[in-house]
């Protein structure tokens, strides 16, 4: 296979760090081959006690998923997640029977970010042992609004906002590009444009506002397999983020980094 092409390959630019990054969700997650002890309470005590310090308020929600059996009619079958909230609702850890997950409304840099993980997944590699991770997924969220947005042509390179620059663009309620990259590392769905007050095409991630604003969402993933370890599962993590901010960098101008604080 041949090398992909700078940014989906090759090092990482230095860190700009951005004081008044428009980020709105940072998220993590590892899945695993299902543990069915994870359903009891009394088995998620330890873990629970175990980062109880960083994220003290527990949320039991009951999730409802729809089984295709060979033969005979569909069943409904529910389930349980976890949530761990930190005081402030700016953090959250949800745990599944096959899944791991961080996300943050409040992320102040890549360091603390996959520190937090590392202590995640460690606590979950701790309590429950999982045999291999099936699934590692990074996703950034960024979202720019007013004032900012009204210059997006200044933040955003031209190849990247296309027909949004030109003159049909004043006439569309929202303007999205969805493209697949394949990186050195893995597969990034990424997601972009001008939305509308009131919309959004992930309501789960990207709650509804009520004003416009334009939406860069970068999400990588591997299915490849691998040993549920925090060292190996952390190397993983962070050549996922460097990579998504390098393909962010490409993305945005030095007016951007200037405009939320950096110094390029």
């Amino acid at each position: 296979m041949t090398k992909p092409p700078p940014p989906l390959s090759g090092p990482p630019p230095t860190e700009v760090p951005l004081p008044r990054a428009p980020l709105v969700r940072v998220l993590a997650q590892v899945r695993f081959p299902a543990i069915l002890a994870i359903r009891n309470p009394d088995n998620v005590a330890t873990f629970q006690e175990a980062i109880r310090s960083t994220y003290p308020l527990l949320q039991e929600d009951r999730v409802h998923h729809v089984v295709l059996p060979t033969a005979g009619e569909p069943e409904i079958k529910e389930g349980v997640i976890w949530r761990f909230r930190s005081r402030d609702d700016n953090w959250r850890v949800s745990l599944g029977i096959d899944f791991i997950a961080l996300e943050t409304k409040a992320y102040h840099s890549r360091e603390d970010f996959l520190d937090r993980l590392r202590v995640v997944i460690g606590k979950v590699e701790s309590a429950f042992n999982p045999v291999e991770a099936q699934r590692l997924g990074i996703r950034y969220i960024d979202r720019i609004v007013a004032p900012d947005v009204n210059r997006i042509a200044e933040l955003v390179k031209s190849e990247v906002l296309g027909v949004a620059l030109a003159d049909i663009s004043r006439t569309a309620r929202y303007i999205m590009t969805q493209t697949h990259l394949e990186a050195e590392e893995g597969d990034i769905q990424a997601r972009w444009g001008h939305f509308p007050a009131g919309a959004t095409f992930d309501p789960e991630a990207i709650e509804p506002i009520d004003e416009a604003s334009w939406i860069l969402d970068l999400d990588m993933a591997t299915q490849q397999s691998q040993d549920f370890t925090v060292d190996g599962l952390l190397a993983t993590a962070t050549s996922f983020a460097e990579r998504i901010y390098t393909v962010f960098r490409w993305m945005v101008t030095d007016e951007f980094l200037r405009c939320y604080g950096g110094n390029p």
